[in-house]
């Protein structure tokens, strides 16, 4: 690192911010290909794209923050803030589906017959796969306070456990929900009901699969001593993003599993 007098970190000039944005725009106008025209080439362009630049963005990352010496207390804490305001974001994000799914079925309209859930659909039987995945979802959340207090206390094997154990659990939540919805008896496209179940669980399930990727590198980190008591924000980061998915699953889980039911 070149000398500075202050403890704060200058991003240097990088090119992944725009590459990002150009992956974004492959995607958008992909989906739109896939969805009207059937053609997928766009759409499959932008997510190499998308990936290509988060594992150099998030490389150069983890290499300031622990070779470079970037990452200094007073860096770490205004990331923890940004975690924090970036979790209260996704937070409103779901606030939508929830304000979506009670609005229909508070007062359900006459276009759906007056009636939540709308006649036709046969609901999913919140106490058979959803109650096992919530058993799955909260187990994780014990795994993943079990390895962080192993870090704090420095035992290696124990957080290798825990963070191993935890994108297990995540895989396997995320199995049992794709059954489920091979097997459901509603689709997307069945009104207000299928279109608020289905948005809802979908957008939950991408971020498992997302906190999932998350632990599995803090995993590869982890082996490869990038953690340490005192300078672990990235191991930080990943349990509370997955303290918040598991949240989210049990107002799902109570809102529309059992309640909308």
């Amino acid at each position: 690192m070149p000398h500075q007098t202050h403890p704060y970190h200058m991003v240097d000039p990088s090119p992944w911010p725009l590459t990002a944005a150009l992956a974004a725009f492959l995607m958008t106008m992909g989906l739109a290909l896939w969805l009207h025209f059937n053609n997928t080439l766009v759409s499959l362009l932008g997510i190499s794209c998308m990936l290509l630049t988060m594992f150099q963005w998030w490389r150069d990352i983890v290499r300031e923050g622990t070779f470079m010496g970037a990452h200094t207390p007073p860096v770490q804490t205004g990331l923890r803030y940004g975690m924090l305001f970036f979790i209260a974001s996704e937070v409103l994000f779901f606030l939508g589906f929830f304000w979506a799914f009670y609005h229909s079925s508070l007062s359900p309209t006459p276009d759906i017959g007056g009636e939540w859930p709308p006649n036709g659909i046969c609901p999913l039987n919140p106490f058979s796969v959803p109650l096992l995945n919530t058993a799955v979802l909260l187990a994780s959340g014990v795994s993943i306070t079990w390895a962080h207090h192993s870090l704090l206390t420095a035992n290696r094997t124990e957080v290798s456990q825990g963070l191993a154990l935890t994108a297990l659990l995540g895989i396997y939540f995320t199995t049992l929900q794709a059954i489920e919805y091979n097997e459901a008896p509603f689709t997307l496209t069945d009104g207000a009901y299928g279109s608020t179940f289905f948005i809802a669980t979908g957008f939950h399930g991408l971020h498992v699969l997302i906190g999932t990727s998350f632990l599995l590198v803090c995993l590869a980190r982890h082996s490869l001593f990038h953690f340490t008591p005192a300078h672990h924000f990235g191991f930080e980061a990943a349990a509370w993003y997955w303290h918040f998915v598991d949240v989210i699953w049990l107002m799902l889980f109570v809102s529309i599993y059992w309640w909308g039911t």
